[in-house]
């Protein structure tokens, strides 16, 4: 992973397993049954399993997940992996064929080192656990079922009917490479909000910190729910913060500036992204952990034959708290909102 701009911030950090940490771990986890089943009885014992990592690569995780200070992306490396896997899922629905849980355990063993995993409604079906699969029929679209086109620099925002699509939203993403694209040529990116403020102008940064724009909600809630409609949301800045830990918020469904001169530096805000952007291909035993709230994150285009061989992450929304988000809590599941 590398980045065009040193900052005196590292905003990366890398922690690889060794050979014999992994398959301790990994005999643990081969035995587990579907993790989602009981969700609370296993993330207390998916607690016990990762407490097997060395203290150093412990505390470097946790830390992730605590300060405001730490990187804003991590690559955890030499993960346990499925002993083999059935196909990849066409329809971006969970894989009815898969025999071992290895993968969904270590997603949501790290997760439980970030804090809460939660679902939303508006999200997957309310599901935890995601399979992010290049789908067809939005091979073009602004959303994790693309495969044909950049997705464009974001964080993963909640529709929201109080207006902000940026409270409610997911405090931290942990993404698990259970299949690799065919011919390896996805990447993976992530624009720290401290690279991309100190690479900006000053009279752009000035611009995106005014609430003069307006977030379009998810792609999948404008697909499913809106009819195809977009779903704008309040006014708000797109950095906010002190100027040390800015929080950064632009939906990959698109983002409306009220003036021209909020739309260049929305445009300029995109070029400064690729510019500054650490990079990755992730394979199977890697996971991205990412801060939702320091920056953004892309993915370049990727060829996808929809033929069960394609590309094949799992991903899960983390809260530090569901207190915070109570008011959208579903009488059906504690941890869906």
């Amino acid at each position: 992973m590398t980045s065009k701009q040193e900052t005196l911030v590292s905003t990366f950090a890398e922690v690889a397993l060794t050979d014999e940490v992994r398959d301790t771990i990994g005999s643990d986890l081969r035995s587990f049954p579907n993790p989602v089943d009981d969700i609370d009885r296993s993330l207390a014992m998916l607690r016990v399993a990762f407490a097997k990592l060395p203290i150093d690569q412990l505390q470097t995780i946790l830390d992730f997940g605590r300060h405001v200070d730490t990187p804003g992306v991590a690559l955890v490396r030499n993960l346990p992996v499925d002993p083999e896997l059935p196909e990849t899922p066409i329809d971006g629905e969970p894989s009815k064929d898969k025999k071992t849980f290895v993968a969904e355990t270590v997603l949501l063993g790290l997760s439980q080192l970030l804090g809460e995993p939660v679902g939303f409604t508006t999200e997957k079906s309310g599901r935890l656990v995601h399979d992010v699969v290049p789908v067809s029929a939005g091979a073009r679209s602004q959303t994790n079922q693309s495969s044909h086109v950049f997705l464009n620099f974001h964080n993963d925002i909640v529709h929201d009917e109080v207006g902000r699509y940026d409270v409610s939203n997911p405090d931290f993403l942990v993404l698990n490479c259970v299949r690799q694209d065919g011919n390896k040529e996805a990447v993976t990116y992530y624009a720290d909000g401290r690279d991309i403020s100190a690479a900006l102008a000053p009279e752009v940064l000035d611009v995106l910190r005014r609430p003069l724009f307006r977030l379009n909600a998810p792609g999948s809630y404008v697909r499913d729910v809106a009819k195809g409609a977009d779903v704008l949301s309040d006014l708000v800045a797109v950095i906010s913060g002190p100027a040390e830990s800015p929080e950064v918020a632009i939906s990959a469904n698109g983002v409306v500036g009220e003036t021209v001169e909020a739309e260049q530096a929305l445009e300029e805000l995109q070029r400064v992204c690729r510019e500054v952007a650490h990079q990755v291909k992730l394979e199977p035993g890697t996971a991205l952990l990412i801060n939702n709230r320091k920056g953004l994150h892309a993915r370049s285009q990727f060829f996808a034959r929809h033929n069960g061989r394609d590309r094949w992450l799992q991903r899960t929304y983390i809260r530090r708290s569901l207190w915070t988000i109570r008011y959208r809590g579903t009488a059906e599941d504690r941890r869906v909102h």
